[in-house]
């Protein structure tokens, strides 16, 4: 189950070679020289079970209430590792379905900032080049990830602690923001 969980739709081949590591995460090298057909959808939520929720072009960390509908992420890797930090997480693209947009890191005055734009997700993962502003590297520990913004190392995506407010960048891990979040992939 954890693995077709983790398989990101991909052809086996290379994953065969890279199995799912003993927390259930995939190694570094799993994605590595992969296809995929279609991104891996999920929601996901913090420890606080707060989810994220698209309002207009806004990605929001809200309670998990029946009236809010969490919106559907999908992922896909980074097939152009070469000009890439080794060691730092998967590289991933971040989108979210219906409509289709894509999580985007931008300077804001003097601060990184994380928006939303529309792009499709896998005219990013097509590119022959990585496009850093929408790649995160996406380090799991257990069930918990975290995002941290490729075009600003060490600014991760974020969340207040209290809900019904934006999604943010910050430096700060475990301070007042939240930077761990949970991933569940929808059938």
């Amino acid at each position: 189950d954890r693995l077709e969980r983790r398989t990101w739709l991909l052809t086996s081949k290379k994953l065969a070679e890279n199995p799912v590591n003993s927390s259930g995460a995939l190694p570094d090298t799993a994605l590595e020289g992969l296809s995929v057909a279609v991104p891996i959808v999920g929601n996901i939520q913090d420890n606080n079970h707060l989810v994220w929720f698209l309002q207009g072009q806004t990605l929001l960390s809200v309670p998990g209430k029946h009236d809010k509908v969490p919106a559907t992420v999908a992922i896909v890797p980074c097939k152009c590792l070469e000009t890439l930090e080794k060691d730092r997480g998967n590289p991933i693209y971040l989108g979210v379905k219906e409509p289709e947009f894509c999580l985007f890191c931008t300077k804001v005055g003097d601060q990184p900032a994380l928006e939303l734009k529309k792009q499709n997700i896998m005219e990013l993962y097509n590119r022959p080049e990585p496009v850093k502003p929408f790649l995160f590297y996406h380090n799991q520990t257990g069930r918990t990830s975290t995002f941290e913004s490729v075009a600003f190392p060490g600014w991760f995506i974020a969340a207040c602690a209290t809900g019904d407010c934006p999604l943010i960048l910050t430096q700060e891990l475990g301070k007042a923001y939240i930077t761990d979040f949970e991933f569940t992939t929808l059938a």
